[in-house]
């Protein structure tokens, strides 16, 4: 996609528009904290500001107390990101990359080899992955429009076993469909939604989260957007705007409590949004680059983390006029693509701590209890390493 007057306003948007804009999430966002966020976001600072992907959730917290395995308590949910939007089943060029592969990204297999995602990405526990896979393709198979008679949807997870029955089960079909047909452009939410419900991120309540860049490049300007399901990390590594926060927030620690600093286990699951046309090759670079925006918020990457990372550009494949067996398809050059990348890392570190910035304090079986990112103490410690843009 070439630069619009959608792009153009974008890049010219006030600070005032910046900030009436963020008002609109239901929940605190990490810039509201006025943490110096590198890079120009697009109006809604979401995946969503890539034009026609569109996100749905279903949540379910249900229960209390003690662990009966089937009924609860219940934290957990799924996640559903279109490309195109849930009523268009036209593939786009996609690549997938794992930074450690202790997870599952169902479908990749197929996008390595053919460059294509064809139907959207749902994220949800490690548990519910066949459920959700097998309920996508009967939805699909609903729909009208539906003409494939074959499906390999993109399913990917992240543990929730803390907080969550995950061995219960309680995503089912109604859950999934729900997330699909909720699925919308706009304003998007974050935090304890969704698949991210019952997730915790560097020993805080973590979850869902989203951010985007605009980024000029010599051959126009495009937009990058990001999602996360964010569940990894060790307090002690948490960074934000290169403050050592979670050294400093030490308390209510639930899995390291002081003890075992590096075994870090969890799971980041990363889906990156692109109008730059790009081949699937490029995409994978794309993709690589969400390890990077990882980094910065403090993560390694343990043995027992599972992080897996999802490109796709919404620009036109080409594969809709095809004449005589030939396509004709633009793509964005290597030396145009570096601005790309970055787009990427900046998106990914915000969108992480935006996962953090809007979950809440959850109680989940057995009374586990994850505290959410106290706010007031993290903008503190900013002012004190003068990290605070306001």
């Amino acid at each position: 996609m070439r630069i619009t007057s959608h792009f153009i306003s974008a890049l010219c948007v006030t600070t005032a528009f910046v900030l009436f804009s963020y008002s609109t999430f239901a929940k605190p966002r990490a810039r509201e904290f006025g943490i110096p966020f590198e890079g120009i976001p697009g109006p809604l600072n979401a995946i969503t500001d890539v034009a026609g992907v569109e996100v749905g959730y279903a949540s379910i917290i249900k229960g209390r107390g003690k662990l009966v395995v089937g009924e609860g308590p219940a934290r957990t949910g799924v996640t559903a990101v279109f490309p195109r939007g849930k009523k268009s089943d036209e593939p786009v060029f996609a690549a997938w990359f794992s930074l450690n592969g202790n997870g599952e990204m169902t479908g990749t297999t197929w996008i390595e080899e053919s460059g294509f995602l064809e139907g959207p990405v749902m994220i949800t526990n490690t548990h519910s992955v066949g459920t959700v896979h097998e309920s996508l393709i009967r939805w699909q198979i609903e729909q009208d429009s539906y003409e494939r008679s074959w499906s390999l949807p993109v399913v990917a997870e992240t543990w929730d076993g803390y907080l969550n029955d995950i061995n219960g089960f309680h995503v089912g079909r109604k859950q999934v469909f729900k997330a699909i047909d909720s699925a919308k452009s706009g304003v998007i939410e974050e935090g304890n939604v969704g698949g991210g419900t019952g997730m915790v991120c560097y020993e805080f309540k973590g979850g869902t989260g989203t951010s985007s860049r605009i980024m000029k490049t010599s051959a126009g300007t495009f937009t990058v957007g990001v999602l996360v399901q964010a569940n990894f990390g060790r307090r002690h590594q948490l960074t934000i705007a290169g403050v050592p926060v979670g050294k400093q927030i030490t308390r209510d620690a639930p899995f390291t409590n002081g003890r075992n600093l590096y075994e870090e286990t969890g799971s980041l699951i990363a889906v990156v949004a692109t109008d730059a046309p790009l081949l699937p090759v490029q995409l994978k670079r794309m993709a690589t680059r969400v390890s990077l925006g990882m980094a910065r918020t403090g993560g390694t990457s343990g043995n027992g983390s599972g992080d897996i990372f999802i490109a796709f550009s919404t620009a036109d494949t080409g594969e809709g006029n095809s004449e005589n067996g030939l396509i004709n398809i633009e793509a964005l050059s290597n030396d145009s693509i570096s601005g790309l990348f970055s787009a990427v890392v900046l998106a990914t570190e915000e969108a992480i701590i935006n996962a953090l910035a809007a979950a809440e304090t959850m109680t989940g079986r057995d009374d586990h209890t994850v505290i959410a990112l106290p706010h007031d103490e993290v903008r503190s410690l900013l002012k004190k390493h003068n990290r605070l843009s306001d």
